[in-house]
């Protein structure tokens, strides 16, 4: 198996990697343009691009946000920067952790934004799910496809046109696309690069009892809907140099975004409004590709001249084979034993990483087999140490162990501030509601009076 010498990646990276002469991907490559890139034009020119959607009568844009990720600072530079009016567009997953209600609620308020959710009858995605595992070995194939569909199908709705998405991941992971090439999400790109080709025509098909109109909120708009309302989607990451952890940092100062430590990964900012995609999620992909997000990670911030190579090595080593808790969790929502969930899974590995020993899988190719190897010619600079910030839970009394299907889309005075108590540098309100103190109710174990007063 080939790896980058500057980064981590293997070649059987699922969006593919292109290597030059001297061993660096082209994702590396890529990534040298936000070193180079004119960004302050790059902002003008996205002012530009923008301005024939401002909409006195109605919303000037869509904003996709979930829990976590890189929502706040996509918001931040849409409603803030650019000073458009947005409808913010969610759709439930399902897996969602308390920490990511909580954000998205924040999310709402302090940026005081209109809000759509969708939420898909659990019954129906569970289904869904067990055959996308049992074809496909993914548990994430509905988050995914909802998050990229239901978007676009409330832009066709609404006839709000302009779609503002964060990040292009295929450009920033492997350099799929310059930054110069501005491009945009379609239809074309969400199948084969975020669904891995399955489309939801595939679930209508295979899946019993599912019909056409139980997959809806799947299905993304026809053509003649698109053209008629003139529906695009833009990726910031193309006009603004994309930093994911100096972002969340800032919006952490901001606004009050809450951090949460995660399995299989030293990034506590990204992804904690979904139980699974830095644990169980993350730990299939590992065992299909050898890999996982610690990877992404680390050659991220290796990228960002923020680690080394070896200390990007030493995180995979330090997570990469960790365990996730969250099996149980997953099964019993699933309806799924642990012996089926596994037969789903365990025989997809790569062979060119992974080899049968016996009745056991052992990993013989790993980044790890290649910590002292000599890559000082293509080496960046490293410009700063790297560490994540665990923010105080703003909930300590409450076990995080249950998914939250729902929560409230937006707070009041009484929880989480609206915009006229809202605290200077975002988060918690203090509370005054009555609601606290009921001392004697489980979830409360402190003594409330007495913190209130």
């Amino acid at each position: 198996m080939k790896y980058c010498r500057r980064c981590l990646y293997p070649e059987n990276h699922p969006y593919g990697l292109i290597f030059d002469d001297q061993g660096v991907c082209s994702g590396c490559r890529v990534h040298e343009e936000k070193d180079s890139l004119d960004w302050s034009s790059r902002l003008k020119q996205l002012g530009k691009l923008v301005e024939p959607y401002r909409n006195n009568k109605t919303y000037d844009c869509i904003v996709p946000v979930k829990g976590g990720g890189d929502s706040y600072f996509t918001l931040h530079v849409v409603k803030k920067i650019l000073g458009l009016n947005p409808l913010l567009v969610h759709f439930n997953q399902e897996y969602n952790t308390r920490v990511g209600i909580r954000n998205l609620g924040n999310l709402a308020t302090v940026f005081d934004c209109d809000m759509v959710t969708s939420t898909v009858s659990p019954d129906l995605l569970k289904r869904i799910c067990r055959y996308t595992l049992s074809e496909f070995g993914s548990m994430y194939w509905h988050c995914l496809c909802g998050s990229l569909t239901f978007p676009v199908q409330v832009s066709v709705r609404y006839k709000i046109p302009l779609i503002i998405w964060g990040i292009h991941p295929w450009s920033d992971q492997v350099g799929m696309y310059s930054h110069l090439d501005e491009m945009e999400m379609t239809e074309k790109c969400r199948k084969e690069h975020g669904l891995m080709g399955i489309s939801a025509d595939k679930i209508v098909s295979n899946v019993d009892g599912i019909t056409r109109s139980d997959i809806q909120q799947f299905v993304y708009p026809y053509e003649n809907e698109l053209e008629r309302i003139g529906v695009r989607g833009i990726y910031l990451s193309n006009y603004i140099r994309w930093d994911s952890k100096a972002q969340h940092e800032k919006m952490i100062e901001f606004y009050g975004y809450e951090t949460l430590e995660q399995q299989r990964t030293f990034n506590s900012y990204e992804d904690v409004h979904c139980f699974h995609s830095a644990g169980l999620h993350d730990y299939i992909k590992f065992i299909k590709l050898g890999y996982g997000k610690v990877t992404d990670h680390a050659s991220r911030e290796v990228r960002l001249k923020r680690m080394s190579r070896a200390e990007g090595i030493e995180m995979v080593r330090q997570y990469s084979e960790n365990i996730p808790k969250d099996l149980d969790m997953f099964l019993e929502w699933s309806n799924l034993t642990k012996k089926k969930f596994m037969k789903c899974i365990w025989n997809r590995r790569d062979t060119r990483i992974w080899n049968m020993k016996g009745a056991e899988w052992v990993l013989k190719d790993s980044i790890l087999n290649y910590i002292d190897e000599d890559t000082s010619d293509v080496a960046l600079d490293k410009k700063e140490n790297c560490s994540f910030i665990i923010t105080p839970s703003q909930e300590p009394e409450i076990k995080d162990d249950n998914y939250l299907l729902m929560g409230r889309p937006y707070m009041d005075k009484y929880n989480y501030g609206s915009q006229e108590c809202q605290t200077k540098n975002g988060g918690l309100s203090n509370r005054k509601s009555l609601d606290y103190l009921n001392i004697d109710h489980p979830h409360y174990k402190r003594n409330i009076v007495d913190e209130i007063l």
